[in-house]
């Protein structure tokens, strides 16, 4: 019943409708996804183990350290953990390269949302045009017909509704998604910029 209500109304928006339909289920697909990625790894952040971590840096005790933060499901400690193994070879590169693999995990399909905030209007401007397009070809046949002509101008409403509706409906999470990778972002620098600094401070033979 639901679905045949659905295509009624796709079928009334006229052929341009499909492409709509298609991204407002690629929509709802990646807006749940990350919603859910993102509050899953809200809760594997752990300020206390940084906090040992950084403490042991601290206290020239790199094994100490490495120790702490292995196993850690919290992205920040991940990247220290992975420059720790390399302390000895080039622990800025090691940082470097563990930060960009964080952030293209979180940073995954927000180009897809920001296509869809851009494609989505314009679809339904495409569907506009065609609408009212059909309906002043109406206007001008040998035969004049009003639910004809109102088709058209329905088509181009509906079209239009639904392109804004999607672009404003991937609009609001694209942002806070983007908010929350520069936020994490900003965490991975400074954490990087720390650990360079502390172990950068460790004197050759003070190292535990």
């Amino acid at each position: 019943m639901l679905a045949n209500i659905v295509f009624q109304f796709f079928d009334k928006g006229g052929p341009i409708m499909w492409p709509i339909l298609l991204s407002a289920i690629v929509a709802i697909a990646v807006v749940g996804e990350r919603a859910f990625w993102w509050c899953r790894e809200s809760t594997k952040r752990d300020p206390k183990k940084m906090e040992q971590v950084l403490a042991a840096l601290e206290n020239s005790d790199i094994p100490a350290a490495t120790k702490i933060a292995e196993g850690s499901e919290d992205p920040v400690i991940r990247m220290i953990y992975r420059g720790l193994n390399h302390v000895h070879t080039s622990l800025q590169g090691a940082l470097q390269l563990a930060a960009g693999i964080e952030l293209k995990r979180a940073g995954r399909f927000l180009t897809v949302m920001d296509t869809l905030v851009t494609l989505a209007p314009l679809l339904g401007l495409l569907g506009t045009v065609t609408g009212l397009m059909r309906a002043f070809l109406n206007i001008g046949s040998a035969e004049l017909s009003v639910s004809a002509v109102t088709g058209g101008i329905g088509e181009a409403l509906i079209a239009t509704a639904c392109g804004l509706g999607i672009a404003i409906f991937a609009l609001i999470p694209y942002n806070f998604f983007s908010s929350r990778l520069t936020q994490l972002q900003f965490d991975l620098e400074t954490a990087a910029t720390n650990v360079e600094v502390m172990v950068g401070a460790i004197k050759p033979g003070a190292a535990k």
